[in-house]
């Protein structure tokens, strides 16, 4: 890493950490992470923002240890989106789920195990989304009453016809009971989740602020990911921890539509401008 990069990351050491506070205290934001090659092993980048914050985070785990180390969720109190693992479930704030992964994984049951309930969930949950967005662009905030509880209802009864095609197999009275949680199929794990999260998964239908997807994470976490495929992996934690602090920067600086040349200058010559808004 050359000196002016080094130089550069110290310079916004103290920027990223009013970013990360800032992104703490806001009421919405998305939440994802992907595998990263450090030192030519597995790390992981996370990534939390906001339509006008970016914060990244890399770290050599994925769960529940990272998210603590990195420090935004455990003291988050607003609306959370993510892919649904696990790991998130464990903090105390509002939990949204990609309908986006949901779409995919329903093609998938649909395409492997010719199951036609997911392709009628699919349907269902791309129409809701449209007709939300119809909604917001002649300015309106909420749904029906009635059109909430049929399309809850709807969404009920393609997952009642999905788990009844999908029965838990009986237990074999010739085999040993195994402790923990029996195993489930493909399309019968899908439907549990979808049964269980319901609230997160149709947040979108009941409160036009949240998202259907989680797009915003996921387009934070791209450019990441053509970068390690262009110039290979980080040779050290250090280079790897700089250039997403001085990525996090750029991104924000895009994102409120400063210009990052002007901003990069100010660094360097000590007069700074501030990046962040009020929470949203």
């Amino acid at each position: 890493m050359s000196v002016n990069q080094a130089q550069c990351s110290e310079l916004i050491a103290p920027i990223e950490k009013g970013l990360e506070q800032a992104i703490q205290a806001s009421e919405l934001v998305h939440f994802d992470e992907t595998g990263l090659r450090v030192n030519q092993k597995l790390w992981w980048l996370h990534v939390a923002a906001t339509d006008g914050l970016t914060y990244y985070f890399v770290h050599p785990k994925r769960g529940r240890l990272a998210m603590d180390e990195m420090g935004i969720l455990p003291e988050f109190e607003g609306k959370a989106v993510h892919d649904g693992l696990q790991s998130y479930q464990g903090y105390d704030c509002e939990h949204f789920l990609c309908n986006a992964h949901h779409l995919r994984e329903l093609q998938y049951v649909l395409e492997h195990y010719d199951q036609w309930w997911a392709f009628h969930l699919s349907v269902l949950l791309v129409s809701i989304h449209s007709q939300v967005k119809v909604l917001k662009t002649q300015g309106k905030t909420a749904l029906s009453a009635q059109d909430l509880a049929a399309l809850s209802a709807r969404y009920d009864a393609i997952l009642e016809q999905g788990l009844k095609q999908n029965p838990m197999p009986p237990p074999d009275p010739t085999q040993p009971k195994k402790k923990g949680r029996p195993k489930r199929s493909v399309p019968r794990n899908l439907l549990e989740r979808l049964q269980t999260h319901k609230a997160a998964v149709l947040g979108f239908m009941h409160n036009f602020d949240i998202p259907f997807d989680n797009n915003q994470a996921e387009r934070d976490l791209r450019m990441m990911k053509l970068k390690q495929k262009i110039s290979g992996c980080f040779r050290s934690e250090q280079g790897a921890k700089d250039f997403c602090r001085i990525r996090g920067y750029l991104s924000t600086l895009r994102k409120q539509g400063l210009d990052v040349l002007d901003a990069l200058v100010d660094l360097f010559s000590g007069s700074t401008r501030s990046l962040l808004p009020q929470p949203e």
